[in-house]
């Protein structure tokens, strides 16, 4: 029985030669041609004027994080339905996170949310937005809060490298925007990941704080604590060589999207994830809900794909249900349960490999369709 994972690299010929030129040249430790050339694909393929490769999108988080000066016992405000790897950087710092709920409409950041947050706590030293499973947060509602209270926008665009918001970019509309190349995402490096910002200086500080952050003297001399966080040479040989492919690889997320909808549109309790009508979504994996009152649950969807060798995941925890992290402050609008974690309970991700072939696709959705029967 062929195994169907839930979304894994694809390669293609392009990156094997961008691997074998550092190979030859020598060129397999940090920085290098690849890294260059990677950098300059990314930001051009972004809309801005340049980025700062690094060692993954937590990497680059955590710099971002720095760049918005964040300190010790600042509060940071941040989705709750977001992956840890969202919130870890801010706790890095020692600064203290406060939850904000999702919105139904994109299961993104709710800015009436983050209204009545900022009601709460008049100065947060930063706003965390993240564009989850890659459709893009409402960010002229966002922005907006951010820029009526003066504070840094910080853009998890992890997961959304392609997608748009009204014709730009996501991760392009904050101070600082992120993109992640981990192995399961719409490109891979293997591992990596990429700081914009809207200034050049920060792009620059980025690299500088990367790099240990060793002062331009010929002796080594340090005036801040740095880290080791630069892509390798190698590593951005695999970015480039991927780049080359974005384009079809999103195309074909979205074809995937696209099935499951139209196959599950005569199931009333099935409900995919939505999509913001402001923007195109590269669709990072397809996702759906069950309804409330439906007898079939999502454990059970998913253990009936699991013993036929397909793998699926639940919806983000949200953080705010962390143990690790339930001492700090959530806010939401609605009065009883909140919204992510309602789709937390109600939700899980279907496989959304670019690799699945029709047959595939449809073993799948004979499996889902055959629990509600």
């Amino acid at each position: 029985m062929k195994k169907i994972l839930l979304s894994t690299p694809t390669i293609h010929a392009e990156e094997q030669q961008y691997i074998q030129k550092a190979f030859e040249t020598n060129w397999v430790a940090p920085l290098g041609p690849n890294v260059d050339e990677f950098e300059n694909m990314v930001a051009a393929y972004a809309g801005v004027s340049s980025s700062a490769a690094l060692s993954s999108g937590t990497a680059a988080l955590h710099l971002s994080v720095i760049l918005a000066g964040v300190k010790e016992n600042d509060i940071v405000f941040v989705p709750s339905l977001t992956f840890a790897a969202s919130v870890n950087p801010i706790r890095y710092e020692r600064a203290v996170p406060v939850f904000i709920d999702s919105e139904r409409d994109t299961w993104n950041m709710d800015a009436a949310a983050l209204r009545k947050a900022f009601e709460k706590y008049p100065h947060p030293k930063a706003v965390m937005v993240v564009h989850l499973y890659g459709t893009s947060s409402n960010m002229d509602e966002i922005g907006a809060v951010c820029k009526e209270h003066n504070v840094p926008l910080i853009e998890d665009a992890a997961e959304s490298l392609g997608t748009t918001y009204k014709g730009k970019m996501t991760g392009t509309f904050g101070d600082y925007g992120i993109y992640s190349f981990n192995g399961n995402k719409i490109i891979t490096t293997s591992g990596g990941g990429i700081l914009v910002a809207g200034k050049e200086k920060d792009v620059e500080k980025a690299r500088f704080l990367a790099s240990q952050a060793r002062n331009p003297a010929r002796h080594y001399q340090h005036s801040t604590i740095g880290y080791n966080y630069r892509m390798s040479n190698i590593v951005a040989g695999i970015g480039c060589g991927q780049m080359a492919h974005i384009g079809e690889h999103i195309k074909r997320k979205r074809e995937i999207y696209k099935a499951y909808r139209e196959a599950f549109s005569d199931i009333k309790e099935i409900e995919m994830n939505p999509l913001n009508r402001e923007g195109v979504d590269n669709n990072w994996l397809s996702c759906m809900t069950i309804s409330a009152d439906s007898k079939v649950t999502p454990a059970q969807v998913m253990d009936a794909l699991d013993a036929e060798g397909i793998e699926t995941r639940p919806i983000w925890k949200p953080m705010h249900l962390q143990p690790v992290f339930e001492k700090y402050d959530f806010i939401q609008v609605e009065d009883e349960m909140s919204v992510s974690e309602d789709i937390f309970n109600r939700g899980l991700c279907l496989p959304s490999d670019i690799k699945n072939t029709e047959a595939d696709m449809e073993r799948i959705i004979r499996i889902v369709r055959k629990q509600f029967r």
